[in-house]
């Protein structure tokens, strides 16, 4: 049974999607991500030498700031910064610049729900124009579950309101990894069935929570494509000016 939504969506089908890199002079790397009214910019500084207090010299640090759009940064700020952070280490190469920290800058321009889902995704267009080594590119999606048992998928900032309970799920895109083909299998099984990131918000069921990994996951194709896209087209963009 299809759900109605405002906007005239279907329950699988995802807002506009737009991606600009290098969008920052100053930075190393930078990129907006928007999906709908949803809009972020990411900016990566670094790496610069030397590691911060408790953390391991031996490999790559990250650090992440979320500015909010207006005022202070406050706990869900703080709880995004966590959660962008092991995101990061999780699909960089840790090791190719050991004791070195590389920050990155979260900036919201417009929050109209799924904020940290776009976060993660301009984070990742940033990292690649800053030329940070990865393992592979990451996308990520929110999935809402209405009162109903409905699973929505890209929830606006209305709908969020609404939703009984809802994730955020990130999943790997292998297709473009630079690591050998045996290192991209856990136990076996290639990345791409595997998950990287996973909060929820809310409480659901076991099965609600199946679902919504097995709608996001058929989701991410859409969000895979287009970012390798985005990306693929603007560095063809950019060579065309070199020669």
């Amino acid at each position: 049974m299809e759900t109605d939504r405002k906007d005239g969506r279907t329950a699988n089908q995802l807002r506009p999607l737009a991606c600009i890199r290098n969008v920052l002079n100053r930075a190393h790397g930078s990129a907006s991500w928007s999906q709908g009214e949803t809009k972020v910019l990411a900016a990566v500084y670094g790496p610069k030498a030397g590691t911060k207090k408790n953390e391991n010299p031996e490999k790559a640090c990250f650090e992440v700031i979320w500015k909010p759009k207006t005022g202070q940064s406050g706990k869900a700020e703080k709880e995004y910064e966590m959660i962008l952070k092991r995101t990061v280490q999780s699909i960089c190469v840790l090791n190719v610049h050991p004791n070195t920290t590389t920050s990155i800058i979260i900036q919201v321009v417009n929050d109209d729900g799924a904020l940290l889902p776009c976060a993660i995704n301009a984070v990742c267009a940033a990292l690649v124009d800053a030329g940070i080594p990865l393992k592979h590119l990451a996308v990520a999606i929110c999935c809402s579950l209405s009162e109903s048992g409905h699973i929505l998928l890209d929830p606006s900032k209305l709908e969020e309101q609404k939703m009984k309970a809802f994730v955020y799920l990130v999943f790997p895109n292998s297709t473009l990894s630079v690591l050998p083909d045996e290192s991209l299998k856990v136990r076996g099984e290639p990345t791409e069935h595997g998950l990287i990131t996973s909060f929820t918000h809310g409480v659901m069921s076991v099965d609600d929570y199946i679902r919504c990994l097995e709608r996001g996951r058929a989701a991410t194709a859409k969000l895979s494509d287009f970012l390798r896209r985005s990306l693929q087209s603007q560095v063809q963009s950019e060579s065309s000016k070199l020669g």
